[in-house]
This record gives structure tokens, C-alpha cells and sequence, in this order.
């Protein structure tokens, strides 16, 4: 496997879910800022341009993180499954991918890329700059609504780290970064945070 690495959150999702999953995850490093995302090398491996991608050793390319994830989830070493040992846990899981991928973490990356994010992102995909700000206070009004759901949790989907916890973190480390940090008054948010962050592997 090659996989193929940017700054960022969605490929540094990738790479926790590796660390946490014990997948070895050789790795090469593309340009993204300077476009080399956006070039013919890339695109002929993955055509939508975007970051990260996961090329097989048959030469096969997968791109989208859930679907990376999954993927590794499979292959990975006998031990613990980060998407669910049973039927209704990895219902749960992708349940919650689901809810965070719409309501908060599109709406918050969404935010950056039509703000901050705008002189980089303009050349490459159609922008909304003046949805930014609303599309930040979706975010933050869903992680609110989110900071409810799990009280007395230690993960999402309770006690089971799942990829629904990576995927938080990383958007929300990403969103501290970029002028969207994470409201104090969401304690348990707050809480989950600092626990994904003091992971070995908060740091792959």
C-alpha cells in the first residue's frame, strides 16, 4: 500500500485511524497547498483531486477517508475494530460518521474554504464567501446539539473508540487552527477532546 499523504484533516484522520488500528501505513507526501493535488500525476490516481488517497498494491486507488478507514478497519491486524465487531455496532458507527460528516465537520471545513481558506481554495473549487459565517454557526450550533448527546460517554458510540471519535478530533483540532475554536461552555466536547488528544496517537 502507498498512501498519500497532505496536510490537513481528512488524511490526518487516515493516519490516526492507522496508529490506533496498528496498520503499518507507508506513505508519500503530495504538495497540496502548492496544487499538486490538482495536477495530471495525481488526478490520473484519483480524479476528484482531493486529499488523502490509498493506492493497493494491485494498483487499485481508493480515496474518501470513511471508505480508507473502512478498508484498513478490514485488513488490519486481528485485534480491535475501530468500525464495530457486530452488525449493530458498525451500524452505529457509520450512523454517527453520518451525523458528524453532515452537521458539523462539511459545514465547519466549508466555513474555512469560503473564508480563511479563500485565496487558496477560489482557483480550485466553486466558493460561497458569503456563507462562511453561517456555515460556521451551523457547525458550532450542531457540536452544541452534539455536546448533549454524549454526557456521561466516553466516546461517541459510549465506550468503543470508533472512527466517528477520530473524524471528530481532527476537524476540531483542524477548526481551533483556523479561527473556529471549540466553544468552553460544550464541556463534553471539551472533554473528549483533551481525551483524543492525549492519545499516542493524536500525533501520527
Amino acid at each position: 500500500m502507498l498512501f498519500y499523504d497532505s496536510v490537513g484533516p481528512n488524511p490526518q484522520v487516515v493516519r490516526i485511524f492507522a496508529a490506533e488500528r496498528g496498520v503499518d501505513l507507508p506513505k508519500t507526501t503530495i504538495d497540496l497547498r502548492g496544487g499538486e493535488n490538482r495536477q495530471a500525476a495525481y488526478m490520473a490516481k484519483n480524479p476528484s483531486g482531493q486529499m488523502p488517497a490509498l493506492e493497493l498494491d494491485g494498483g487499485f486507488v481508493l480515496a474518501e477517508i470513511t471508505a480508507i478507514c473502512e478498508y484498513l478497519d478490514e485488513v488490519g491486524p486481528a485485534g480491535t475494530t475501530l468500525i464495530g465487531a457486530t452488525a449493530q455496532e458498525r451500524a452505529e458507527t457509520r450512523m454517527w460518521v453520518r451525523r458528524l460528516d453532515l452537521n458539523i465537520l462539511e459545514p465547519l471545513a466549508n466555513g474555512f474554504r469560503f473564508a480563511e481558506g479563500l485565496k487558496l481554495f477560489a482557483p480550485r473549487i466553486h466558493v460561497i464567501p458569503q456563507a462562511a459565517d453561517d456555515l460556521k454557526q451551523i457547525a458550532q450550533e450542531k457540536l452544541t446539539w452534539l455536546n448533549g448527546l454524549i454526557e456521561g460517554r466516553e466516546f461517541i458510540c459510549g465506550n468503543r473508540l470508533t472512527l466517528a471519535d477520530i473524524l471528530l478530533f481532527c476537524f476540531l483540532d483542524f477548526g481551533a487552527k483556523v479561527g473556529q475554536p471549540i466553544n468552553e461552555a460544550n464541556a463534553n466536547i471539551v472533554a473528549h477532546h483533551a481525551r483524543m488528544k492525549a492519545r499516542p496517537s493524536a500525533s501520527a
